[in-house]
């Protein structure tokens, strides 16, 4: 659930969030939340939930890549391609 706040911001952080913005094609204050995130991650480490997805994922990855031979595969690329 969304809460509103007002943040009074100098003009150097001000500009900053209005250049991330642009950067990350969202308005400023959806900026200023994923910045807000980020940050936070990089203080505390990453959620115990989020490393346990992301455990899953490359888990099933891993399976997904068993067996598989990265040089033979693209031998078979090159061989179908058509010369595109």
């Amino acid at each position: 659930m969304a809460h509103r706040t007002t943040i009074l911001l100098d003009e150097e952080t001000q500009q900053a969030a209005r250049e991330l913005a642009l950067s990350f094609g969202c308005s400023t204050s959806e900026a200023i939340r994923r910045s807000v995130k980020s940050h936070r991650d990089v203080v505390f480490g990453i959620p115990a939930e989020e490393r346990r997805e992301r455990v899953l994922v490359l888990e099933k990855l891993i399976d997904l890549f068993e067996g598989n031979d990265a040089e033979e595969e693209i031998a078979q690329l090159k061989k179908e391609d058509l010369g595109f």
